[in-house]
């Protein structure tokens, strides 16, 4: 009976792995055609009639902020100097302990002016809305804290432009990311009416008044991982769910929305940790409840830097929320799993993100355990420990260098070759420590989310680095 059991364990979850590698192949597939397509001169000859006509819509760009001291300033000038025609900034303090409001409040000079704002999202109380006397279009929301979405809910309140960029306070766009971001949008015509840019790790570079200056080699084995997660996922993972509208997460570091859209759904969920796929999957329910063809898309070339997790309790932190709010959000909209009245959305997508993204952890962890069972029961079934291991080493491996090669298709400015080698040196090691750790952490977010527990919690900032200490 034992052999019977473990026999069928190994085979199911061996066949598991494998599913989860065709699919990921086919992404990798998808993403290779689509970047081989988008980038390069013939996506510059595309779009340069919208830069010449000046066509793209206003945005309003809204930051929410609490205890953001360590990056805010590079941030704001990050956007102030965006290469795009009219824009507003919003940074929206939601009710920081440290200095981040002094250190705004003094560097752009901001002033408290009346500013009659239309409540059509419920927020937090705000305290007073100030607004710059040297950068006229750039707003400071003083607010009670209420946590991301409801410092975003209120800044979409505020908003005057019929578009919403948000980004997180410690994040700084590339000159041309609202451009790149809004030039399929203003080409749909009001098809498109979400789209995600684009996240890059930048711990270790050197920001100057919110520029990029002299790349330097990331040391740190954690950062470099996390650099390849980023490349795998925004390069593969998305642009290929995207080319069929099957799109359920953007990242909130980065994502534009039309503001109405975001406004009749309600706006962010102030009840969930993760509201940037909530709001998302929303947007789709009303998509197909109002029966129109509108999309939510993920472009490559619009690129925002991030500072990750440094230490393995801040990233351990991270993954488990991450991970919850997957959760969390599949559980809401479980009625639209396998529903046809939702289209793609329910018969694909949601399939997808449940059998591979939510319960993903759950066989790897299954795949570990049985080879220590097989060890525990005087059996050792080579066979299936060798597919298993292999199937990891395929995933960690050729996986990450099928996306670092799309990655050289895109504009990738701020890695050298030499970190491009230790990125697919590193990878072949992710198996035997970061993988692990990862599916434990994930399982902690299944746990928590069974708990109930719905506490986002803080993240430590260190800040970009300014001195630029190249290795």
């Amino acid at each position: 009976m034992i052999d019977t059991i473990l026999i069928s364990l190994g085979f199911i979850i061996s066949v598991y792995m494998m599913i989860v590698i065709i699919n990921y192949a086919a992404m990798l597939l998808i993403a290779y055609f689509t970047l081989r397509k988008n980038t390069g001169i013939d996506r510059q000859v595309e779009t340069l009639p919208y830069q010449i006509t000046k066509v793209m819509k206003p945005i309003s760009i809204v930051v929410p902020a609490y205890n953001e001291s360590a990056g805010i300033l590079n941030s704001i000038y990050s956007l102030l100097n965006l290469n795009y025609t009219q824009t507003e900034i919003i940074i929206v303090n939601d009710g920081s302990t440290d200095d981040t409001q002094e250190k705004v409040l003094k560097e752009f000079k901001l002033i408290p002016v009346f500013e009659a704002i239309r409540v059509q999202i419920p927020s937090k109380k705000i305290k007073q809305v100030y607004q710059s006397t040297v950068h006229t279009n750039l707003f400071f929301i003083e607010k009670e804290n209420g946590g991301k979405s409801d410092a975003l809910n209120a800044g979409i309140n505020l908003a005057h432009y019929p578009y919403i960029c948000s980004i997180d306070g410690d994040s700084i766009l590339h000159r041309d990311a609202l451009f790149s971001i809004m030039t399929p949008i203003s080409a749909s015509n009001g098809q498109i009416i979400a789209a995600g840019g684009t996240i890059r790790v930048a711990n270790e570079m050197n920001v100057e008044l919110g520029d990029f200056k002299e790349p330097k080699i990331y040391s740190k084995p954690l950062i470099l991982i996390q650099v390849i997660e980023y490349v795998r996922s925004f390069l593969i993972g998305r642009i290929s769910l995207s080319q069929f509208n099957l799109l359920l997460i953007i990242s909130g570091a980065f994502s534009i929305f039309e503001r109405q859209w975001v406004i009749d759904v309600g706006g962010y969920s102030t009840d969930m940790i993760g509201e940037d796929m909530e709001l998302v999957v929303k947007l789709h329910r009303l998509i197909k409840e109002r029966g129109v063809d509108k999309k939510i898309i993920s472009i490559p070339d619009p690129i925002c830097y991030t500072e990750a997790p440094n230490k393995l309790a801040i990233l351990r932190r991270q993954r488990r929320r991450w991970h919850q709010g997957l959760l969390s959000s599949l559980l809401r909209h479980k009625d639209m799993l396998l529903n046809p009245k939702y289209g793609a959305i329910g018969m694909i997508s949601l399939p997808y993100y449940w059998f591979v993204e939510a319960m993903g952890p759950v066989i790897e962890f299954l795949g570990v355990f049985y080879v220590i069972l097989t060890f525990f029961f005087g059996q050792v079934y080579f066979e299936f420990i060798i597919m298993l291991s292999a199937f990891f080493l395929i995933y960690g491996g050729i996986y990450t260098i099928g996306a670092l090669l799309l990655d050289s298709y895109t504009i990738n400015g701020y890695v050298s070759t030499r970190a491009l080698f230790r990125m697919v040196i590193i990878s072949m090691t992710e198996v035997f420590w970061y993988r692990p750790l990862n599916i434990f952490w994930r399982l902690e977010g299944i746990y928590q989310t069974l708990k109930g527990n719905t506490e986002w919690g803080e993240m430590e900032r260190s800040g970009f680095s300014r001195k630029g200490d190249a290795e």
